[in-house]
């Protein structure tokens, strides 16, 4: 029987009653570059750490474990990580992708990915015909579900028919969630993306991206890769995300009971227009969410009434920092149009409903009441 994924967060079971380490209850950190071997053709497993660290390959075990995968690759950042995961492709291929993605990845594909011969179709996964933009050249779909920043909550289950039927992969960018909350490759996805800088990590303290997945053959070409590209994450930068994993359900779930308290709090201030919350009942998503996730998350976006109304907004928070990211134990909260969206081009902002009076709440733990009376502070004022 499958752990408990609390318990996953705090042991690796491989590597219970083994005191390799000196019975160290924390995985060491191996600062180095290099591996001495025993002699010619011999290794103690490790040769260089661009290829593979100890700690490194502790963390990806936990994450994969997480994940329900077969592998995970620990990347020095999320957008390194679909950068990796770019190279399964070559020129000529084409790839649906969701319209409403993190601004880094359009940034991405846009300028590098076509550069290099890769097509893409912009689709809203949610509501439209996906299949219906496959084509010959079709290799994958690439999804956010919840999108970011306008919350759009795709079927995995339901897309991953459509890849199967024509033999596409899945990838589904599952941040905004974490393992905790939705696990995409037991609902059929191919591959799992994360920036660890966020849930995973959970602090703002480093930067870290993943890729997971449960095919052997595509695990085989990620790991060819990454030692080629020399993306992995440093040993110190996987100490200290497998350190946040711990606590990645106790904060999971705080934050999202904060979440709710601050979306119906919104809904009742005249100056919001709009609240979109996945744990809103009256959310589209929301069955498909109660279907497919243990969880809404800790995300919220929403509308003030006016530009200015949430500039203000932005300029008075104290407590609540105005600051890019999002999924550390403090809450932020962005202004997409000039931070997480700045280069995605004004009429793909537009058509996915960021306007210059939406904002981005990345909900933390402290107490609700207190996130709730500084906003209350700030809304009397603007």
């Amino acid at each position: 029987m499958e752990r408990g994924i609390n318990t996953r967060c705090l042991h690796l079971e491989e590597t219970e009653g083994k005191t390799d380490n000196y019975g160290a209850l924390t995985f060491p950190i191996y600062q180095t570059a290099t591996y001495a071997h025993p002699a010619v053709g011999q290794s103690t497993g490790y040769d260089y750490s661009r290829l593979q660290n100890p700690t490194r390959e502790h963390l990806e075990k936990v994450v994969a474990s997480l994940e329900g995968g077969i592998d995970a690759l620990a990347l020095s950042t999320g957008i390194a990580a679909i950068t990796l995961m770019m190279e399964l492709f070559k020129p000529g291929d084409h790839l649906i992708v969701e319209s409403d993605l993190y601004g880094g990845s359009i940034r991405l594909f846009n300028n590098v990915s076509e550069k290099n011969g890769i097509e893409f179709s912009r689709v809203a996964c949610s509501n439209e015909d996906v299949e219906s933009h496959v084509k010959d050249n079709t290799k994958a779909i690439y999804i956010e579900t919840p999108t970011n920043p306008m919350m759009n909550v795709t079927d995995i289950g339901a897309l991953a028919g459509i890849a199967k039927k024509h033999g596409l992969l899945l990838i589904v960018d599952n941040t905004f969630l974490s393992p905790y909350f939705q696990n995409p490759l037991k609902l059929g996805a191919d591959i799992v993306i994360h920036s660890g800088t966020k849930y995973l990590g959970g602090h703002n303290d480093t930067l870290a991206g993943f890729i997971v997945t449960n095919n052997e053959e595509i695990s085989e070409k990620l790991r060819f890769l990454i030692k080629t590209t020399g993306a992995g994450l440093s040993p110190f930068d996987s100490f200290l995300l497998e350190r946040g994993i711990k606590t990645l359900g106790i904060r999971m779930e705080r934050a999202q009971e904060n979440a709710f308290a601050l979306a119906e709090w919104l809904k009742k201030q005249d100056v919001v227009t709009k609240v979109i919350y996945p744990g809103l009942p009256e959310h589209p998503g929301h069955e498909i969410m109660k279907k497919q996730a243990r969880g809404f998350g800790a995300m919220i976006t929403f509308d003030l009434d006016t530009k200015e109304h949430a500039i203000a907004l932005l300029e008075k928070v104290r407590m609540i920092k105005f600051a890019e990211s999002l999924g550390g134990v403090e809450t932020l909260i962005t202004y997409p149009t000039t931070q997480t969206h700045a280069d995605v081009p004004v009429e793909i902002r537009e058509k996915n409903g960021i306007t210059d009076s939406t904002l981005r709440l990345s909900v933390g733990i402290e107490d609700s009441k207190d996130l709730i009376a500084e906003l209350e502070v700030v809304f009397k004022c603007i």
